[in-house]
């Protein structure tokens, strides 16, 4: 049954062609029963012909089988050949047109099933029952057109409402993969950040400790050895944190890898501790109730006291210091650093510096802005250079 279901919708016009011999048999017999004036039933012939043909094609050329039922309607009046059997069709081109015709065609079938009754009763009233039975005659006769023309436009409205579904859901599927690749942008740049603050803190520490042991080893060999251990411990810390990072990026494997815990303001005084041992001093000063925070926003706080203490180490010169303030608030965390180096220019701190590779000021805004907060930097009066960053907070749960 599913097969003969499937040819069925495949081949319309067969189907229609079966129902239009039907129609034309029904024609036939009423042609020939019927007391019919001899040019009446000669007439009748091709008329019946037509209107099967109407039925026939209707799916095919809708408009075109819409006018040729007018015109056999026409021809009907002129010719004498009262209603029969044959003039099913037109209710059938009627339901058609309003269905999946144009909608000029669909007007006029609305108009045409609206005057045909009429019209009929007047070319052939009722002699016996008087004009009001033919007045009554034709308002009911009119009720079948006016149905086969609001079925049909519920059903092309249907139509329209189901196709605007799927447009509405093939859109929205886009709009979702189009989220995802901005999602999967975003996060290799928020990546690439971490990579970037990773290895610009960490091997510049290491290159740090690496020159002053050097300097040092034969002077001071207990001072070599203290910076070789920080090299050492910095290094694993890189190497930890680059795991995790590089981890993501295989999210697609079998699930294996560890993930470590994401720094945060806590880690805050092992990295001023570590920033010291490679000889920048740093004065670390912390007001209000600390607290828990969101993750967000505690790795943003983080990185950008990294990133600004790593580029004053760069840029400051040898007697820089720098001075680290954080401030709890009711609603936001407040981050002040300064330095009074040489007066790094603040091209510097874009991305201009000497490897040129830095992102500087502009990771800086960009990790601010993920946690809606504010950046402000430039020079400071007197020399130096100063971050400020007030970041919206919420008290982790």
């Amino acid at each position: 049954m599913q097969r003969l279901y499937d040819f069925l919708r495949r081949h319309p016009t067969w189907v229609d062609s079966f129902w239009a011999l039907v129609l034309l048999g029904f024609s036939s017999l009423w042609i020939a029963n019927d007391e019919l004036h001899a040019h009446s039933r000669a007439a009748a012939v091709p008329l019946a012909l037509a209107l099967s043909t109407v039925v026939a094609l209707r799916r095919r050329m809708p408009e075109k089988m819409l006018l040729l039922g007018i015109l056999v309607g026409v021809l009907q009046l002129v010719l004498d050949v009262q209603a029969n059997p044959g003039d099913f069709a037109m209710l059938v081109i009627i339901y058609t047109v309003a269905a999946n015709g144009a909608r000029w065609a669909s007007r006029i079938a609305f108009a045409g099933g609206l005057v045909a009754s009429t019209i009929s009763t007047l070319r052939w009233p009722n002699e016996t029952d008087g004009q009001w039975a033919d007045a009554v005659s034709a308002v009911f006769l009119a009720v079948p057109f006016l149905l086969a023309w609001v079925i049909g436009d519920s059903l092309r409205t249907r139509r329209a409402y189901y196709a605007e579904l799927e447009e509405r859901a093939a859109r929205l599927q886009r709009e979702r993969e189009a989220q995802s690749k901005a999602a999967v942008a975003a996060e290799r740049a928020r990546i690439a950040r971490e990579l970037h603050d990773v290895v610009a803190h960490n091997v510049s520490v290491m290159v740090v400790q690496a020159d002053g042991a050097a300097y040092v080893l034969d002077a001071s060999p207990e001072q070599a050895k203290q910076a070789l251990e920080t090299i050492s411990t910095t290094g694993r810390q890189a190497l930890t944190e680059m795991r995790r990072l590089l981890g993501v990026l295989r999210a697609g494997d079998d699930g294996g890898g560890e993930y470590v815990p994401q720094p945060g303001v806590d880690q805050l005084t092992d990295l001023i501790e570590q920033v010291r041992g490679a000889g920048l001093p740093v004065a670390f000063d912390v007001e209000g109730e600390s607290r828990p925070l969101a993750s967000g926003v505690e790795l943003t706080a983080y990185r950008i006291v990294q990133e600004a203490l790593t580029n004053t180490r760069k840029h400051g010169g040898p007697e820089a210091h720098a001075t680290v303030r954080l401030t709890f608030g009711d609603g936001e965390l407040s981050l002040l650093i300064e330095d009074d180096g040489r007066g790094a220019q603040q091209e510097l701190y874009e991305g201009g510096g000497e490897d040129g590779q830095g992102q500087g000021l502009i990771g800086m805004r960009e990790r601010v802005g993920m946690v809606s907060g504010t950046l402000d930097a430039g020079p400071r009066p007197g020399g130096g250079f100063r971050i400020s960053a007030v970041l919206p907070v919420k008290t982790a749960r």
